[in-house]
């Protein structure tokens, strides 16, 4: 599902039946224009968070992200979305506080550049993550640094073009499996293996040091906006996506 209208709305509440993942594509650029109407939607935590970016771009990006949130989850949930109360965990992953926890409604959101990606699933973890491609930076080191031997190894086999991107590809795959977790950095990335192979539906090689726990997650290559990839790590098999 796309959104770039800054009239965005819901005709009637959304379904989310057990067996689907929900991936919403969001054109930044397009609805930022819209603040004023997007800032109505926020509560007044997430306003004076917005009020603290630096730079106008960022907090229209992020008061866009935000309300659009806000109004995805309540047609999930048949709320009002500045009723909806958040709650954190001690890695910060949000969730939906009571009364509406009990809808068993997951959900994570990422954006890059002028694109975010909102995902919602009914009683599956999930983490998602995309990344505007570029070449601008030292990605030999990085990967030295963040990258497991497997996926350092991958890499070096790659033609020197192609590296950039399979960097991203590497780097989007990991972070959506973190961010599926919860356990932000504490878990450490050289424990577990990801492939670098464009489209790559099964793309969690390896765990460490539980080698099993590899098989209880489906991480994949998700479409997002030309110059940008995306993944989406979810809990489980057997759900079918929509976006």
């Amino acid at each position: 599902m796309n959104i770039s209208d800054v009239a965005f709305s819901l005709q009637s509440p959304l379904s989310l039946p057990e067996d689907e993942v929900h991936l919403w594509n969001v054109d930044l650029a397009a609805v930022a224009e819209a603040e004023p109407r997007w800032k109505q939607i926020l509560s007044e935590d997430e306003q004076a968070r917005a009020s603290r970016f630096h730079f106008s771009k960022d907090r229209q990006h992020f008061t866009a992200t935000r309300a659009l949130l806000r109004m995805i989850l309540a047609g999930y949930v048949h709320s009002d979305p500045t009723e909806l109360v958040f709650g954190y965990s001690h890695k910060e992953k949000p969730s939906l506080s009571s009364p509406r926890s009990d809808s068993q409604v997951e959900f994570n959101v990422s954006h890059s550049g002028a694109i975010a990606l909102l995902a919602f699933a009914r009683g599956r973890l999930l983490g998602v993550d995309v990344e505007q491609l570029r070449e601008n930076f030292d990605h030999e080191t990085i990967a030295r640094r963040f990258f497991s031997e497997e996926e350092q190894r991958q890499l070096a086999m790659l033609e020197p073009p192609e590296r950039y991107d399979a960097f991203f590809r590497c780097w989007t795959r990991k972070e959506a499996y973190i961010k599926a977790q919860g356990s932000g950095l504490s878990l450490p990335l050289h424990q577990f293996d990801v492939s670098l192979k464009p489209g790559d539906d099964n793309a969690l090689l390896s765990t460490r040091p539980d080698s099993s726990e590899a098989a209880n997650w489906s991480l994949r290559e998700v479409q997002a906006a030309h110059g940008y990839v995306a993944a989406l790590c979810v809990r489980g098999h057997g759900w079918r996506l929509t976006s």
